[in-house]
């Protein structure tokens, strides 16, 4: 799918043909829409649709007629029916005339653009553009972030009662997110700072400077995140195992009290359910019987259980 947008002095809107200082973006383009910008732009089909590839790395690349900035942004995907955040690399390709984005998915990074919900943002002004696209992505990373310490807060919560191996499995899923992103964050970290270095391609201003270092701030604050909430989930894990095994064991532990309560009256109903041949078992003989039996087996099951309760072992 390819879209081209135009920032004027007044409106922000989608045009049908190419302007100067529009914005192409391109979500999981065709070969023949890939190939018509290409060729219109004098840009490198591989470096085009070197983001359609999920394991490809962050990283700048300056050709004599664009720049190529490769950043890993964050993305949910659907695992054993639960949302989890993924990484997927977005193409940022600057020329002379025009800014080409380009990824594999429709993302939530770029709604706010779409929608023209930034501040101070026009496809003509190519390199702010470019610097709020990689500060919006650090933002993500945030909010990512705390979406996932939520979801560490709930299961948590539900731990204390738990006996099943899915609460382990959901923190495993939620620490495979954190390397991901933490990985990602490392790699964007190093881009960043290659912006706001002297030998970056991009012309920058003194606006464009302080977004630059909003963002590199805001990236190794997600990093510092990444690393806390891993700490945190990897005791959580370690924790979890813990309280599933004593939860079992608690379990195992008040059935085997249980059928030792209940051993008094197996004996004395197995004994007063043998077959003899002469019948003289003790108080046989009593029109009752059956009711002092029982009576007699069941204060022997209290003896045990209170006897139990005192040592506190239920």
């Amino acid at each position: 799918m390819k879209q081209m947008f135009l920032s004027t002095g007044k409106e922000f809107k989608e045009i049908e043909t190419f302007e100067p200082g529009a914005w192409i973006h391109l979500v999981n383009p065709s070969q023949e829409e890939a190939l018509k910008v290409a060729e219109r732009f004098n840009i490198d089909i591989q470096d085009l649709r070197a983001p359609l590839d999920v394991e490809e790395t962050s990283r700048i690349d300056v050709e004599d007629d664009y720049t190529l900035i490769l950043v890993d942004i964050p993305t949910q995907e659907e695992r054993n029916n639960k949302s989890y955040y993924v990484t997927i690399p977005l193409g940022i390709i600057v020329t002379d005339e025009v800014v080409v984005t380009t990824c594999l998915e429709n993302i939530s990074l770029m709604d706010d653009f779409l929608n023209h919900r930034v501040r101070n943002f026009y496809t003509f002004m190519k390199t702010r553009f470019v610097f709020q696209i990689l500060y919006r992505n650090a933002q993500l990373y945030l909010t990512a972030l705390r979406s996932i310490d939520r979801q560490n807060d709930k299961l948590e919560a539900q731990l204390e009662n738990s006996t099943k191996n899915e609460h382990l499995i959901d923190m495993m899923e939620l620490e495979k997110s954190i390397v991901y992103l933490k990985a990602s964050l490392k790699m964007n970290e190093r881009i960043v700072k290659k912006l706001t270095g002297n030998a970056s391609s991009l012309k920058k201003y003194i606006e464009d400077e302080d977004l630059l270092e909003d963002t590199l701030v805001e990236t190794q604050q997600a990093i510092e995140m990444a690393g806390i909430y891993e700490n945190v989930l990897n005791a959580m894990t370690e924790t979890s195992a813990s309280i599933i095994n004593n939860n079992q064991n608690t379990i195992m532990k008040t059935l085997a009290l249980m059928t030792m309560a209940l051993d008094i009256p197996t004996v004395i109903f197995s004994a007063y359910g043998m077959n003899f041949k002469n019948n003289s078992m003790p108080l046989n003989d009593l029109d009752n019987a059956f009711w002092i039996i029982l009576f007699i087996a069941a204060f022997g099951s209290s003896c045990v259980v209170i006897y139990f309760i005192r040592k506190k072992w239920f």
